[in-house]
């Protein structure tokens, strides 16, 4: 199988392939491996390579699988696999593994897919950006001086520049939206619950994380929504497995009353501003709906995004504080000498300073978060709203510079920590962290599925997608509109110029395949 015949197909397009007898398990496998042997070096997109045991596994594989040989990475995040590294994208856990695969992953090989290997990510998942001082920056394959996002970065850029056809993510404040809007691709995050943690976790940042895919087709997305959903045991949620996620894109929705926001109660309390290209590619989408029959009508979600804020960030430092004591634990070395970056332990301290009380208070208001988006969904079937505030951003932008990390320093004096707490350090904090992506948290906090659209190009040149919202439970609506929004663009087929699938010389080929781990 030629590079840019690879490149060209979605895991079920590869599925279908393989099952008709065009081409094998074999070569498929090794055109995978060719592509990030080829590719990889100059993308940073791959952290760990498993060849030899994935070619074991791909010979297991059952048949009638639906993505039966079909190549994929998962995250070097949570998505454990049995006495293999996983690392969380920090130095602290370079040389940790798990002792069991993650249900997940089971649930990934159930599917058929076939795990060549780790696609990188911040240290513990806890940016927006993929740029861990551990590990190489992936870079953004529509634009190699650009961010491909995070924290899913990694996979992003290697499902954009065609390596894989799809790859595992997580999202806990974006994570799948983020890279899915500045790499070109579909990104759905379901349901709390509906994926299962287990069995390392029961919940993650209570319950804000929910894991999935990045793909370039929805159907990927449908059909591997159909083979890993439901609770495992001892899950913490009873989300019984359901089936027709892939079903329901045969048919078009019913026309959907759409409400449209440009997302200003969540960003005017941050000062963020909307990028000219933002809201064109939102508007275009309105417009879009309309012409395919659906209502449409200009209507903010009804959230106070100051208080929005403070919740998620609250509940992020309490866990990153827990995090490193677990890591600690983990690793044997104690809390203070651990390899960890600068922004990251700054953060934790602050997260050590916390009040139960205030870590309760701010768990509270998630549910008045979700009250509020259940009323709203009543007249309102969808929310279309940015992902982000702006284009992709250029690499090492958004990373905090080294004379804010030795200011993040000082929060290592005795009662510095707490006293920037009680000065407003938090809400400081919101307003440099989360000023670029100040939409995608309301999703993790109310537990509802949202997804990123990849709609539109700016003149530059870098992908923007459009984040659209439903009410708890209601996947098969979301992927049955997004589906009717692909066959009108086709973004299934569309990939960056500089990886364009074209044929190759067969030497470069021939040499992409050399010096496999």
């Amino acid at each position: 199988m030629k590079d840019h015949e690879y490149r060209r197909h979605d895991g079920l397009g590869l599925a279908a392939l393989i099952r008709s007898g065009e081409v094998s398990r074999e070569e498929v496998f090794e055109a995978a491996c060719t592509a990030i042997d080829l590719d990889n070096p100059q993308l940073g997109a791959v952290v760990r390579r498993r060849y030899e045991r994935a070619r074991h596994e791909a010979g297991e594989v059952e048949p009638r699988a639906p993505f039966a040989g079909v190549p994929f990475l998962t995250k070097d995040l949570l998505m454990g696999l049995a006495d293999e590294p996983l690392s969380f994208g920090s130095a602290a856990l370079a040389d940790w593994s798990p002792e069991a695969d993650a249900t997940l992953v089971k649930r990934f090989r159930q599917a058929g897919l076939v795990i060549l290997g780790q696609s990188g990510c911040p240290e513990l998942g806890l940016m927006g950006i993929t740029e861990p001082k551990a590990f190489p920056h992936p870079v953004n394959p529509w634009g190699r001086d650009y961010s491909p996002g995070g924290s899913s970065g990694g996979s992003a850029a290697a499902v954009a520049a065609g390596l894989v056809p799809l790859a595992g993510a997580g999202d806990g404040g974006g994570s799948i939206r983020i890279p899915a809007s500045q790499c070109g691709l579909f990104g759905l995050k379901p349901s709390r619950g509906r994926v299962p943690l287990g069995p390392a976790h029961s919940e993650v940042w209570q319950g804000a994380v929910v894991e999935h895919a990045l793909t370039r087709s929805v159907r990927d997305s449908a059909a591997l929504l159909d083979a890993t959903n439901g609770m495992d045991e001892g899950g913490p949620y009873p989300v019984r497995h359901e089936s027709g996620f892939l079903a329901a894109l045969e048919r078009a929705p019913e026309p959907l009353t759409i409400a449209v926001s440009l997302g200003e109660p969540l960003s005017a309390p941050l000062g963020a501003t909307l990028h000219p290209q933002v809201r064109e590619a939102l508007e275009a989408a309105a417009r879009r709906c309309e012409a395919l029959g659906h209502h449409v009508e200009w209507g903010d979600p009804p959230v106070d995004g100051a208080a929005l804020a403070h919740s998620y960030l609250t509940l992020y430092l309490g866990h990153l504080s827990a995090d490193l004591a677990w890591i600690a634990e983990q690793t044997g070395v104690r809390e203070s000498r651990l390899a960890i970056e600068p922004a990251t332990r700054a953060i934790a301290r602050l997260g050590r300073h916390l009040k139960a009380r205030d870590y309760e208070l701010a768990k509270r208001h998630w549910n008045t978060l979700g009250r509020a988006m259940g009323a709203f969904h009543r007249r309102f079937d969808l929310l279309l709203m940015p992902v982000l505030s702006a284009p992709p951003p250029r690499r090492g932008s958004l990373y905090p510079s080294r004379w804010r990390e030795a200011l993040m320093g000082l929060l290592a004096l005795p009662g510095a920590a707490a006293l920037a707490l009680r000065a407003g350090g938090l809400e400081s904090l919101a307003r440099e962290s989360l000023r670029y992506s100040p939409f995608t948290q309301l999703a993790n906090l109310t537990g509802q599925p949202a997804m990123s659209l990849p709609l539109h190009i700016t003149p530059q040149g870098l992908p923007v997608g459009v984040q659209c919202l439903g009410p708890m439970g209601s996947e098969r609506r979301l992927l049955q509109f997004a589906a009717q929004l692909e066959r009108e663009v086709n973004w299934a087929s569309r990939l960056p110029l500089e990886v364009r699938p074209e044929p190759r010389p067969e030497s470069d080929q021939e040499a992409g395949g050399a010096g496999r781990s």
